[in-house]
């Protein structure tokens, strides 16, 4: 039986796509996105003296766990902390899944 994970990604509001290409890139199919927005920016500001953006965006991407490294090293050199995206990123275990098939294999070429 196949073990998957959810990964959660949430960035600042713009930055979905980027987050996309990186795991798509590493292997992810897909992903859902939500709009919401950020707490405490006022706080962070005056204690960090960083400013954060209000708007966030937040990508949920279910993924073999086989796979999660490697699209959350992805998404983070893409849109992590130290990019204009100041995202993070974070992966669930998932106990079990409903309307996923298997993904097929890209084939590799040298």
């Amino acid at each position: 039986m196949e073990k998957y994970s959810l990964i959660v990604a949430i960035v600042n509001t713009g930055f979905t796509d980027l987050v996309m290409d990186a795991a798509r890139e590493s292997g992810a199919p897909g992903g859902t996105v939500l709009h919401g927005r950020g707490t405490g920016t006022k706080e962070i500001e005056k204690m960090y003296g960083v400013t954060i953006s209000e708007g966030k965006e937040m990508i949920m991407i279910v993924v073999k766990k086989s796979e999660s490294d490697k699209i959350l090293k992805a998404i983070n050199d893409a849109a992590g902390l130290q990019t204009q995206g100041k995202g993070i990123a974070f992966s669930l275990p998932v106990e079990s899944v409903a309307g996923i098939k298997a993904q097929p294999q890209k084939e590799k070429t040298n």
